[in-house]
């Protein structure tokens, strides 16, 4: 691949209209053909989707994290580094370049005995004004093309997506939209996969909203 296409590749990874459809459901969350509302918990609404071709589910996630400003929160979710040291679930989490691209390498403890799963995936963030309106999103996607070497005794996961939109909540909060899905592979069972959308979700919303809070601290020690 020459010089051109790489750039060609890595500026067509997020469209104009990808990000346009994640802040825009902060306006209208779009349910329409088939979603369902899963749970609320916590002033956090969760919907999903079922996918025919896999038998898993997407998720949509509404709601507000009371106690920080989306640019917080935006700044938040881009550290990896410090990620590191607020979510129990990382196992290794960096960015580097692989053959001249750079993508991001995350390795996710499962409870024993299933594999632990990993992910190489690509984002990119945009700091948006739209008619006056100050929004963050954030889009990331699984990419296969990356040549990282699979490890053994840990899935990969070559199906993920996620997108975040962070605005404003008129007050000292943020209003948080989030779509995702993954296919983590293997034979988890249902019960598993449930309860880990009915309580991670909202169990990482509220991790993120005590690493808002310890983000200062953080910055000032490195």
């Amino acid at each position: 691949m020459t010089d051109v296409e790489k750039g060609a590749v890595m500026s067509l990874r997020f469209t104009d209209e990808e990000f346009e459809s994640a802040w825009r459901e902060l306006d209208e969350p779009q349910l329409d053909g088939g979603w369902e509302l899963f749970t609320e918990t916590m002033g956090v609404k969760i919907y999903r989707l079922h996918d025919k071709e896999t038998g898993l589910y997407e998720y949509k996630v509404f709601g507000v994290l009371a106690t920080c400003t989306p640019e917080l929160c935006a700044d938040v979710y881009m550290d990896l580094s410090y990620r590191k040291h607020w979510d129990g679930y990382v196992k290794e989490l960096y960015e580097k370049h692989f053959d001249g691209q750079s993508a991001i390498y995350w390795e996710v403890k499962y409870p024993f005995p299933l594999s632990n799963r990993d992910y190489v995936y690509v984002r990119e963030r945009r700091d948006l004004d739209v008619d006056s309106r100050k929004i963050w999103v954030i889009l990331a996607r699984s990419s296969p093309e990356t040549p990282c070497a699979e490890k053994s005794g840990v899935l990969r996961v070559k199906d993920y997506k996620q997108s975040v939109a962070l605005e404003s909540d008129g007050d000292c909060g943020t209003k948080v939209f989030m779509n995702y899905f993954d296919n983590p592979g293997g034979m988890i069972p249902t019960w598993l996969v449930n309860w880990a959308a009915k309580t991670g979700v909202p169990g990482f919303l509220k991790d993120m909203q005590k690493a808002c809070s310890n983000y200062k601290n953080y910055c000032q020690k490195k």
